[in-house]
């Protein structure tokens, strides 16, 4: 699904108060960034990064997770869950709400990339 510009133009009108959001083209989708750290997507729909620290605030509101279908060579296609759910209609149109499950998002964001391991530097 290609995300229309009206439509990015619209969710990123909503997020402007939330801050400076880069909206950068993949796969047919939007990936949502700012300060470097990727907290949502967008298709037909939009997600936001969650772990267990927010969660519970989209499945209580019965918010479905995105996935994505991956095929293998000579297997079936099988659909697998990534750490992203929908962001709730409602809160898409109210901005100070947004701005609250954004920041929500881009702290579980920032909480990933603190987590990953450092490359390791090369030995001279």
């Amino acid at each position: 699904m290609t995300v229309s510009s009206d439509y990015l133009a619209y969710i990123l009108d909503q997020l402007r108060p939330f801050g400076s959001v880069v909206a950068r083209r993949m796969f047919g989708g939007v990936g949502l960034y700012t300060d470097g750290f990727f907290f949502g997507i967008i298709d037909d729909t939009v997600y936001f990064k969650v772990d267990d620290s927010n969660r519970v605030d989209y499945e209580a509101r019965g918010c479905r997770q995105f996935t994505v279908t991956m095929a293998k060579a000579k297997a079936k296609a099988k659909a697998v869950s990534m750490g992203y759910f929908a962001v709730p209609e409602d809160v898409l149109e109210e901005p100070d709400d947004l701005k609250v499950w954004a920041r929500k998002a881009l702290a579980v964001a920032v909480a990933a990339a603190a987590a990953k391991p450092k490359p390791r530097s090369p030995r001279r």
